[in-house]
């Protein structure tokens, strides 16, 4: 299976896209997709008991004393999705910033034991498809009484962070309280109106605060991977898109009060030794050997003392050359998972990307572990005890996060196999001009190929050199197993 970034979801594609291809629906597509989630157990319908007790919270929930309503708040998501687990204000602080993270309070409608509870323990987290999702929780809290949408006042865990001007936080505290927010915005939208300079202070001040904050991970040593993301999902008109796209800057200066708001959890937690981290070790010495040698091969100079993290950003997804080297990172990305702590610090408590401390509070929408977290820092953070039911359940998330991720990965690239099958349906025999962006195994003569029109990655068979364009052959698509073949016939 070759490697891949991919985003698999129902919603419509949130940025410009390198390249897109349009795939009609077809019987044959959606009997491969139902196949999919029948071989990966995805749960579809909600027990009657689960959907009973969430329409009767949803109607009470739980509200805060402290008010907050008057702070106009804002989300910021691929367009058309309810499910909204944050909003967002930033102001300025004397010469620096106050951040207000708002999170949907989920504990507030989830009683520990009750049905909801155990059903979600047994879900883990949303599982998309391009045909739609199966989520977390019922969409009558996922997408109505527990969504941060506008104009509704919704109890969240609102992150109150403040920093100073080069965008490093000094003060942190997380505490309950009624939000409403006030705009619903796109990241399309969002980065026209910054582009453009219509965008209003707390828009100017994300962008602000997240080059900051971009050059802080720089100067603690983290690393992100620029590979093109493959995504699957519906227009408009009900098509399914393939495509490869670019993420748009909003995107990261996003991500970047997402991972702030992550390492200040994880500070709290280690400080009062409870809690669960979000962990990856530092890349194996064989694999950043491997990684080396890949660059010297490929004529991509990675100057001796340059950290890893700082090399990868230098690199541009559009040369083929680079891009192999992209593809080869990956095992450079590996073993993360989560560490529950309770009465000790774990000696492994890094996540090596992050280059700090981090643990995962920002999604409770479509993520268990979040609800944990997030219930656990408010108690610290208000020096309460811990919830009994959140400091119980820690010793259980991580081998539940980890078969929901097996699940949701797996799900993914299944569907965009299928979809790519789909998109070469009838072009058997046919030549395309395709990048070589990795050697699978040389013994067997098989490498890695990405064509960009349409959108595909896949294996073929024969010898090609990394980082070159070659013609290829396709030999099989086969929407019903997802199987797509192809075989090296020489250069391009």
């Amino acid at each position: 299976m070759p490697l891949r970034k991919i985003t698999v979801q129902p919603a419509p594609v949130p940025s410009p896209v390198l390249t897109s291809t349009e795939v009609p629906i077809s019987d044959e597509l959606k009997a491969r997709f139902d196949a999919i989630r029948a071989e990966f157990k995805v749960p579809t319908e909600f027990p009657a008991e689960v959907l009973a007790e969430a329409e009767k919270v949803a109607q009470a929930p739980q509200l805060p004393e402290r008010d907050e309503t008057s702070i106009p708040f804002l989300t910021i998501d691929p367009e058309g999705s309810m499910d909204l687990d944050q909003a967002l204000h930033i102001e300025r602080d004397g010469e620096g910033y106050r951040v207000r993270y708002a999170i949907a309070d989920v504990p507030a409608f989830v009683q520990a034991g009750g049905a909801v509870d155990t059903e979600t323990r047994k879900r883990g987290q949303t599982i998309y498809a391009p045909d739609g999702r199966a989520p977390l929780h019922p969409p009558v809290l996922s997408e109505g009484a527990a969504s941060l949408l506008p104009g509704e006042v919704r109890p969240a865990f609102v992150w109150d962070m403040r920093l100073s001007a080069d965008g490093e936080g000094y003060d942190k505290q997380v505490y309950r309280a009624r939000v409403k927010s006030t705009d619903r915005l796109d990241y399309v939208g969002v980065q026209k109106a910054i582009d453009d300079g219509s965008a209003d202070e707390r828009l100017m001040l994300l962008k602000e605060v997240g080059l900051k904050r971009i050059e802080f991970e720089r100067r603690r040593g983290g690393a992100s991977l620029p590979m093109p993301e493959q995504e699957v999902n519906q227009d408009d008109k009900g098509q399914y898109r393939l495509g490869f796209r670019p993420p748009l800057e909003v995107e990261d200066w996003n991500a970047q009060i997402s991972l702030m708001t992550g390492m200040a959890a994880a500070e709290m937690m280690i400080e009062a030794k409870v809690g669960i981290l979000r962990t990856m070790p530092a890349p194996d010495p064989n694999a950043v050997g491997r990684f080396r040698q890949a660059s010297r091969a490929l004529g991509i100079e990675w100057q001796k003392g340059t950290p890893y993290g700082e090399f990868l950003r230098t690199l541009d997804r559009t040369n083929p050359k680079h891009l192999a080297l992209i593809h080869e990172a990956t095992s450079l990305f590996r073993g993360a998972g989560y560490t529950p702590m309770d009465g000790e610090v774990p000696a492994e408590r890094e996540h090596a990307a992050v280059a700090y401390p981090y643990a995962h509070v920002t999604a409770p929408l479509r993520r268990l572990v979040d609800r944990f977290g997030l219930a656990i820092c408010a108690a610290l953070s208000a020096k309460e005890e811990v919830p009994t039911w959140a400091r119980e359940a820690l010793p259980s998330l991580p081998e539940i996060m980890a078969c929901s991720d097996k699940v949701a990965s797996g799900v993914e690239r299944a569907c965009a196999d299928a979809v790519e099958a789909a998109a070469l349906g009838g072009r058997v025999g046919e030549e395309f001009r395709a990048m070589v962006v990795d050697q699978k195994d040389r013994e067997k003569d098989k490498v890695v190929i990405q064509i960009d029109d349409p959108a595909v990655l896949a294996s073929a068979t024969g010898q090609a050199e990394l980082g070159t364009w070659v013609k290829v052959k396709l030999v099989e698509a086969t929407v019903s197993t997802g199987v797509v073949r192809f075989e090296v016939v020489g250069p391009a």
